[in-house]
């Protein structure tokens, strides 16, 4: 049976609380242009609210005047999500902490996460969110996808638990080398 394969990510929708709230959060905090909305195809008891999360694609919102926001932590069993996390630059990352302290959100602090670093805080709906920069630029016709599956290989022969810088800064000159060959030996 063949699979049926996927390119790439075309949207994600969540249940959000009034439209304000929606747009104040999506937009006011995050940045995310507020593209257009329309009733809810399937609900016209519902708003549908479009943003665009920084790459073309879409973040969508379903709203409803009657629901409240309601910041406890969203659930996290099996099936449900944990988070979402945007990319942001490593410029846009040195000023979160600052940013989510003058706006008097909670957040967790910086996170190293070996080949990226994060920060985490909840929206209004109490839905965690991550803030992630990676700490690397993928060589000329490599994604970041390329390198960290190459950083795994390189991690997994090593012996290590974890992704870490001399394993991305080994594949990086895997996924170089074999993109620029030459002539030469060394």
């Amino acid at each position: 049976m063949e699979k049926l394969p996927t390119q790439g990510l075309h949207h994600i929708t969540l249940m959000g609380a009034d439209r304000q709230t929606s747009i104040e959060f999506w937009e006011g905090v995050l940045g995310m242009p507020f593209l257009f909305e329309q009733p809810n195809l399937d609900d016209p008891e519902q708003g549908h609210l479009y943003f665009d999360p920084g790459d073309g694609r879409l973040i969508t919102i379903f709203t409803n005047e009657a629901r409240s926001p309601d910041p406890a932590r969203t659930p996290t069993d099996a099936g449900c999500v944990h988070h979402i996390a945007f990319a942001v630059s490593q410029a846009t990352y040195s000023q979160l902490v600052a940013r989510l302290d003058s706006r008097g959100i909670d957040h967790s602090g910086e996170k190293d996460r070996g080949f990226m670093n994060s920060i985490y805080f909840q929206d209004p709906l109490g839905m965690l969110i991550e803030l992630a920069s990676y700490k690397f630029v993928p060589p000329e016709g490599a994604t970041h996808a390329d390198v960290l599956h190459e950083a795994h290989l390189v991690r997994v022969a090593a012996g290590d638990d974890a992704i870490a810088d001399p394993h991305i800064a080994d594949a990086i000159a895997r996924l170089s080398r074999r993109r620029h060959r030459s002539l030469s030996d060394g």
